[in-house]
């Protein structure tokens, strides 16, 4: 089932997540049901609340092997050196702008069969990981641009809904 996407306003995007104590049928649905709703978006990465969901859950796609990479309470360990790389946003659609990132990251994080895995991201992969776990922290790609840059993107999704093409 595709999920509902949450756009930029809705104050979920912006809640802290909570951690997730039990994996269940609940939490196994929910993320199998991001999936589909990734795919079906054509995006690579996904965190539960831009579907609703304050919980600390993302998936990332991992471009290299072309799978989806389900990620439970994840963490991270930033690297040293940054790159930029222009980023987007299924709750933020139709804009796209370059944001510097680490280049390396590890990541800790527990999957729906309950196995801690700890992996190093590198270069477009760590880009995903780091924008999807952002979402679970309640931060948008467009908190790193400059405040200039984020009033005239906020004032163009303000004529947007005003259209209501948002």
């Amino acid at each position: 089932m595709n999920l509902e996407i949450k756009k930029y306003g809705n104050p979920i995007l912006r809640q802290e997540t909570e951690t997730i104590k039990e994996i269940n049928s609940k939490v196994t649905k929910l993320a199998y049901n991001m999936i589909k709703t990734m795919y079906s978006l054509y995006g690579i990465g996904i965190a539960a609340p831009q579907v609703g969901f304050p919980l600390k859950l993302c998936i990332v796609m991992d471009q290299k092997y072309k799978k989806a990479i389900i990620m439970i309470n994840p963490k991270i360990i930033p690297g040293k050196t940054k790159i930029k790389n222009k980023e987007g946003c299924l709750s933020i659609p139709g804009f796209y702008e370059n944001i510097e990132r680490f280049n390396k990251i590890i990541v800790n994080y527990t999957d729906l069969n309950n196995k801690h895995h700890i992996i190093e991201a590198y270069d477009m992969f760590s880009v995903i990981v780091q924008h999807e776990i952002d979402h679970l922290n309640g931060k948008l790609f467009i908190d790193y641009l400059s405040k200039t840059r984020k009033e005239i993107i906020e004032n163009e999704i303000k004529k947007r809904k005003d259209l209501k093409i948002w």
